[in-house]
């Protein structure tokens, strides 16, 4: 498909640091993939000096299926396309031993982390799981927000705040002393790192000489930390967002990142792309209408060349109740007159709360229906612990299995002893498998 000319000035624009601020549908993925095969096929980049990052693993995957296709095996080979973590893992991977880790080093999920928390806080917050919560995203919030615990403790007013200072702090010795990192740990490490020590820095800036970001306006403050530590003073990069289109602000993403380029890289160039390719006229027209009332930090507003279709319906429900039988008596109504199959019909709603209600009507009016999402099977608790011993017997020196499963059922094994133990092992640069056969 031919690109439009907005779409054809992002691609070619390479000299320098390039910002798209592409609305919804607007073949944003297109741009991304047209301008790493330019880059390879016409600028005289190799694939192996390119990295994309995007959000989500699945992104990562489409894209690089699609620049695949486009550049051919030989072409696009060594090319880096992966989310901001899996590409913090990789750097540490490589610097283990300039962050002071051993090789081994395990990660904790958000479960794995809540258990260390728990026994580590049992006199403090006696296991309330809303504190812990609450604990676990402050936590989260200030690795995001790149601050050591003493910078916590230093600013902490409250007794509550004063006090999940201190759990940050304990949290940090015992990880390091499990040789564990959790997910933000992924990007707070690598940056301090390149930040801190110039030969890491140089040796990653001449391997990443052109950076692409996808979902640009999702980006925290660790993770823009990043994106300026790789692409230096040259600052050879495209990133591509829309400030109407941020969702994670309660993730510590800030969309503001798109306000901080300009300042931080005054000789931006930013395009825009306006034409959706996805829906009718009507369908933006109702958007902008929308999006309109939203503050913004860039102007713009969508349009698109398909006619405008079908009327938009707009139901008033009494409560929720009522919201899921009005939502069954249209889909069952619609279907009768326009003979179609259920499976033509999809209900979006807006948390896993609301599923419960609409289920109910479908069941009692007899609609077939299939959940999309929920929890995983494998994020049950039993099946983490089944996997977790048979991770270890794998790999003796994977800590985070063994952690998982010493406890697991009950042995009286609490976290002194395990912090003992962990100290141990440290210093004999073994596992923690390995280090609980010694006599010492």
């Amino acid at each position: 498909m031919k690109l439009n000319p907005q779409q054809d000035m992002a691609v070619k624009y390479v000299s320098g640091p390039c910002l798209v601020l592409a609305g919804a549908g607007s073949g944003k993925t297109r741009v991304i993939t047209n301008k790493i095969a330019y880059l390879v096929q016409n600028c005289g980049y190799k694939a192996r000096n390119i990295a994309a990052v995007t959000f989500t693993n699945k992104a990562a995957r489409e894209m690089k299926e699609r620049v695949g296709q486009t550049l051919g095996k030989n072409e696009s080979k060594g090319l880096m396309v992966s989310t901001f973590h899996t590409m913090g893992l990789n750097i540490i991977r490589r610097e283990y031993k300039a962050l002071g880790l051993k090789a081994g080093f395990s990660l904790f999920d958000d479960q794995d982390q809540m258990a260390l928390l728990k026994e580590l806080t049992e006199k403090q917050l006696d296991g309330d799981k809303d504190l812990l919560r609450s604990l676990l995203s402050s936590i989260s919030n200030w690795k995001n927000d790149m601050l050591t615990p003493e910078q916590v403790k230093g600013s902490a007013r409250s007794e509550q705040e004063q006090l999940f200072a201190y759990c940050f702090e304990m949290y940090q010795i015992q990880m390091k002393a499990y040789n564990a990192l959790d997910f933000d740990d992924l990007i707070a490490l690598p940056v301090i790192l390149l930040k801190t020590n110039q030969e890491v820095r140089e040796r990653w800036q001449k391997r990443i000489q052109y950076l692409l970001v996808d979902e640009y306006q999702d980006t925290n403050t660790s993770q823009y930390e990043l994106v300026k530590l790789l692409v230096g003073e040259r600052a050879r990069f495209t990133v591509v967002g829309d400030d109407d289109q941020s969702i994670y602000s309660w993730r510590g993403a800030k969309p503001q990142n798109l306000v901080l380029l300009n300042k931080d890289f005054p000789n931006l160039k930013a395009v825009m792309l306006e034409q959706n390719y996805r829906s009718t006229s009507r369908i933006l027209r109702a958007a902008n209408i929308l999006i309109a009332n939203n503050p913004h930090v860039f102007e713009k507003s969508l349009f698109s060349e398909i006619p405008d279709g079908e009327k938009l319906k707009v139901l008033k429900a009494k409560n929720e109740e009522h919201e899921a039988e009005r939502v069954t008596g249209e889909l069952i109504a619609h279907r009768f007159v326009n003979r179609t199959e259920y499976r033509d019909y999809a209900v979006l709603y807006r948390g896993n709360h609301q599923s419960r209600l609409i289920e109910k009507a479908l069941m009692q009016n007899r609609v077939p229906y299939k959940i999309s999402g929920g929890t995983s099977f494998f994020a049950r608790a039993e099946i983490k612990d089944i996997m977790a011993y048979l991770r270890v017997l794998v790999n003796p020196d994977d800590d985070n299995a063994f952690l998982r499963i010493v406890n697991t059922p009950r042995r009286e094994i609490g976290p002194a002893t395990l912090e003992k133990l962990g100290s141990y092992a440290n210093m004999r640069g073994k596992s923690l498998f390995e280090a609980s056969f010694e006599l010492g």
